[in-house]
């Protein structure tokens, strides 16, 4: 299986992501929120970011995205495996920028939740 992140993979459109943060459920796992819906016949879908009101430089901002896809890029067959499907939205939610191990960690944790889930 190969560790990658297609852009069929990435959560695009106003109406999708609205409907998202509308109906979608959210917790949080620090210092990341994950807010997801489950879906039935398409492929999970992830939207990332880091809000600027946190991280005015753009340097920041670009850097915890990354890792943030990083993580989901290498943890994501936990989903597969489990053959559940969710829109899903990474948002970062720490005051400071934390080290790439913790976010891996956090999004690992949030993908084996999300696999275990009912």
């Amino acid at each position: 299986m190969k560790n990658t992140f297609p852009k069929s993979e990435r959560l695009c459109g106003d109406q999708v992501i609205d409907r998202l943060y509308k109906e979608g459920r959210r917790f949080v796992v620090w210092p990341i929120r994950v807010t997801y819906m489950p879906i039935t016949d398409a492929p999970s879908e992830v939207l990332v970011w880091a809000p600027k009101s946190l991280f005015k430089r753009a340097v920041d901002r670009n850097r915890l995205r990354r890792q943030m896809r990083e993580a989901y890029r290498l943890n994501k067959q936990v989903l597969l495996k489990a053959s559940k499907r969710y829109y899903l939205a990474f948002n970062y939610i720490d005051k400071e920028m934390q080290s790439y191990k913790l976010i891996n960690k956090s999004i690992a944790k949030i993908l084996y939740r999300l696999a275990n889930k009912e």
